[in-house]
């Protein structure tokens, strides 16, 4: 087997220049610990490049998806600020290799939020909330993959979109959403769906990031986890989340 750093390069370069890959580890021989130090030294690799670190994606953060993957826990990646698309612009999905998207809801953390913290802890640690879009892209040929590939594959996560920052003091645990492509709901969901309070996600971020040594930082985004299943995305359409309370955020794809 290659070395991890080799895996690092291998998806770096397929996400930078948005080139399926080969699966390298059909058989899930890697530890869930290798597949961590992939991406982290992938991301490095963005760093290096100029961009900068805003934040983490939270992923599996359904009950039902854990139990169907296996899991007794969520999965992560790293955001970086060339990751972040302007609210209403438009993309060329030219960037991307399986481009699929996920209503989500987004916290903008005002102080370090690090290990082991109750709810009032991270709620205290909110500046903000929005409704908010993941584009979810695997680099892997036919859109085939094991779990410990798509965690070093930074948990599939490619873009994100923000819409208008709220006061955290609205209850946010169970607010009502829709994920629109050209003004047709095509998923109907609820922040409940996220760890049945999206506010236990953050929680689990705040856990695993410092467990990497990368605690939660003033400033940082955390992308909650996709509240409904994932769709498929193509040239020439808007997508948008509407959110109960929230309003919306949305993007055109170029055709």
């Amino acid at each position: 087997m290659k070395a991890l750093n080799d895996y690092a390069v291998l998806l770096d370069d397929a996400a930078h220049h948005a080139r399926e890959v080969p699966q390298f580890d059909t058989e899930s021989r890697l530890s869930l610990d290798d597949a961590y130090a992939i991406q982290a030294a992938s991301i490095q690799r963005r760093l290096a490049r100029g961009e900068r670190r805003v934040g983490v994606k939270m992923g599996f953060t359904s009950r039902a998806k854990m139990l169907q993957m296996g899991l007794s826990d969520v999965i992560w990646g790293r955001l970086t600020d060339a990751m972040q698309i302007e609210e209403g612009s438009s993309i060329d999905l030219s960037r991307y290799v399986h481009p699929r998207v996920e209503p989500e809801l987004a916290f903008f953390l005002k102080k370090p939020l690090a290990g082991k913290v109750t709810g009032p802890e991270a709620l205290a640690a909110v500046e903000a909330i929005a409704p908010a879009l993941e584009i979810i892209d695997s680099r892997y040929k036919d859109f085939k993959f094991t779990l410990p590939e798509v965690i070093a594959d930074n948990a599939s996560s490619s873009s994100f979109v923000i819409g208008a920052w709220r006061d955290p003091a609205i209850d946010f645990g169970n607010l009502g959403l829709t994920l629109n492509i050209d003004g047709r709901a095509v998923q109907v969901g609820s922040t409940a769906a996220l760890l049945g309070h999206p506010l236990r996600s953050l929680i689990a971020a705040a856990r695993v990031a410092e467990q990497a040594g990368e605690p939660l930082q003033a400033g940082w985004i955390v992308m909650a986890g996709g509240a409904t299943p994932a769709e498929w995305i193509k040239p020439g359409q808007y997508i948008s989340i509407d959110m109960e309370q929230l309003g919306r955020a949305g993007f055109h794809t170029q055709d």
